[in-house]
């Protein structure tokens, strides 16, 4: 039989040698047989080196031109790089610059220069914990790490300061637990996020968890998952009190209600999708014009992730986005592109002029400041599920297992992280809320909803950041102390505190946002913020303008002190902070805030 022609001659630069070409023909031959080329087989992104072209479409780069982290996937996928890590773990050595980045993909994230150590990120979807994975997340951090861990907000955990020779037991143990650190960062789909009180909310119109956790096991179970051109979240809402945010995501599904038979659709729960929010590069995610049967989520959110993996640009990291997809192409693209994977076509239902739905609508939810703190009545009679505030997510493990203790005794065993970096304990029976709340209180935390402390969300900050400037965390606390010894409010004002302009966390969406900054103080470098504001999400999405440039953190407590005073002295009754800013141009509202008016 004649051998066949083989696709390639070498093996990362090293000719084939008779073994391997032995094998290769062997295996070429066989799949000829079948009736397959080689050909056949759908190409490796990365591996092929495209990048997106004019429109988005793929072009072929040769490997020479692939950017640097491109041509990293293209040598060793980070998925193999496991033997690499446990050589380095052998050694207690610092990862090199291509590891660092390999490294990744496996959940760990080193953060020199601040400190030499890592930061191992977990993958829990929709932020649902059983309590022995608590306890065990908890030992780990206590007994291999400083004992610093943090609620993230795509609700998730980071732990910190892991030296290299610890890395393979931090992940073997949390794997041990049934949890995952694989694709935690890097080019991969980040923490599914959803509703934390899916399944208990009353006012929520469908269950999302399952379908969370089976998108989690459909990505964790598909390498192409794990080569996208950049970051990717999802978030998953169900239409109850807690928001996920879900237009900050790349693909965001929110729930809704069709209430009467249309021609093309019959009364019932659909998905809306929207598309390409980045809060960190000021776009919310915008409809797709399209309602998905609850039946076919999983398929269409695969399709559209598959399209990224297709036409995203991966020769720019700067523009790899898919919001930067999508300022090259239309929606109507995109829609036509995910519809040829699935095969079918997906029922039409755009939104008007103004953004809202001739079909369907969401639900008619309960004005609540805060639903993520505070005790609320579930949908199961004579259950409750508590909203537990955590100050900017930090938590100690100390405090997490008698957290765990309390689960286990009131609370049906399980743990709910939320993106606004707390936590939600279930299925309290009312017999315990009373029993529950005096036990929060006394460890150190608390159930109590507050209009400025329980809308504070701070990101890392730069005790462990490279990319942040400033201490966000203490700061974001001190703000807290500082507004509330001051003010009884009657709305909530929501601080969002971000280190970089990267905004972990999402400063263009609170009320106040804070972006970190080095500002000059006498001629001295200090750390300090620009202040924006009136941002918001859902239903009052909009993006903050900023109205404070390079202010010195001791200057920012006395200037939000002056701005909430501002703010009372000069609103309309019931206004809300994002209102009032919303009815003034920037130059009247620096005066407000100057106290100047």
């Amino acid at each position: 039989m004649h051998s066949p022609t083989l696709p390639f001659e070498a093996i990362q630069g090293q000719p084939l040698n008779a073994e391997q070409r032995s094998y290769l023909e062997g295996l070429f031959a066989g799949l000829a047989n079948r009736g397959y080329q080689f050909t056949d087989v759908a190409p490796n992104p990365a591996a092929n080196g495209r990048a997106a072209g004019p429109g988005g479409a793929p072009v072929a780069v040769a490997p020479e031109n692939l950017i640097f982290e491109e041509r990293l996937k293209r040598e060793l996928h980070p998925l193999d790089a496991y033997p690499v890590l446990l050589e380095h773990a052998a050694a207690n050595r610092a990862p090199e610059r291509e590891n660092l980045f390999r490294f990744k993909w496996h959940g760990l994230f080193f953060l020199t220069p601040v400190k030499d150590a890592f930061m191992a990120r977990l993958r829990i979807p929709a932020g649902r914990l059983k309590t022995f994975q608590w306890r065990e997340i908890a030992r780990v951090a206590m007994e291999l790490t400083t004992g610093y861990v943090q609620i993230t907000t795509r609700a998730n955990l980071q732990i910190r300061l892991i030296q290299m020779k610890d890395t393979p037991e931090v992940l073997r143990r949390i794997q041990g637990v049934g949890l995952h650190t694989r694709g935690a960062g890097a080019d991969n789909i980040r923490n599914l996020t959803a509703s934390p009180t899916a399944g208990l909310d009353p006012y929520e119109l469908i269950d999302t968890g399952p379908y969370c956790q089976q998108l989690a096991q459909i990505i964790l179970n598909d390498r192409a998952f794990y080569d996208l051109p950049r970051k990717f979240n999802i978030a998953l809402d169900g239409g109850g009190l807690i928001d996920t945010v879900e237009d900050t995501n790349d693909i965001g599904l929110k729930a809704v209600r069709v209430p009467a038979d249309t021609r093309e659709l019959p009364a019932g729960v659909y998905f809306r999708v929207k598309l390409g929010g980045a809060s960190g590069h000021q776009a919310f995610a915008r409809d797709l014009g399209v309602l998905v049967r609850p039946e076919e989520l999983l398929k269409v959110t695969v399709a559209l992730v598959r399209v990224y993996i297709a036409h995203g640009n991966r020769g720019d990291r700067k523009k790899a986005r898919l919001k930067h997809l999508l300022e090259t192409w239309t929606l109507e693209q995109y829609l036509e592109a995910t519809e040829k994977i699935l095969g079918f076509r997906l029922a039409r239902a755009p939104l008007d002029a103004g953004g809202r739905s001739p079909v369907d609508a969401p639900a008619v939810l309960p004005p609540v400041p805060h639903p993520q703190a505070g005790v609320f009545p579930q949908r199961q009679k004579g259950l409750n599920y508590v909203g537990v505030a955590v100050p900017v997510g930090q938590i100690t493990p100390k405090q997490m297992l008698r957290l765990a203790d309390l689960a286990d005794h009131y609370a049906g065993g399980e743990i709910r992280l939320t993106v606004w970096q707390n936590l939600i304990l279930p299925n309290v029976p009312d017999a315990y809320v009373e029993t529950l709340k005096k036990a929060l209180v006394k460890m150190g935390l608390d159930w109590r909803q507050s209009n400025v402390r329980s809308g504070v969300v701070a990101c890392t900050g730069n005790a462990y950041c490279k990319f942040a400037a400033t201490n966000t965390k203490a700061h974001a606390l001190a703000l807290a102390d500082h507004l509330e010894k001051r003010f009884q409010l009657d709305v909530p004002v929501n601080i969002h505190v971000t280190g970089c302009p990267n905004s972990c966390a999402q400063h263009y969406i609170g009320d106040i946002g804070l972006l970190g900054a080095k500002v000059k103080q006498a001629g001295e470098s200090v750390e300090g913020y620009h202040v924006f504001v009136g941002g918001g999400f859902g239903d009052q999405r909009a993006v903050g303008r900023q109205v404070f440039s390079g202010l010195p953190f001791e200057q920012v407590k006395s200037t939000l002190e002056q701005m909430v005073k501002g703010y009372l002295r000069h609103r309309l009754p019931g206004e809300t902070f994002q209102q009032f800013t919303a009815r003034h141009d920037l130059n009247r509202l620096q005066a407000i805030f100057s106290n100047d008016e």
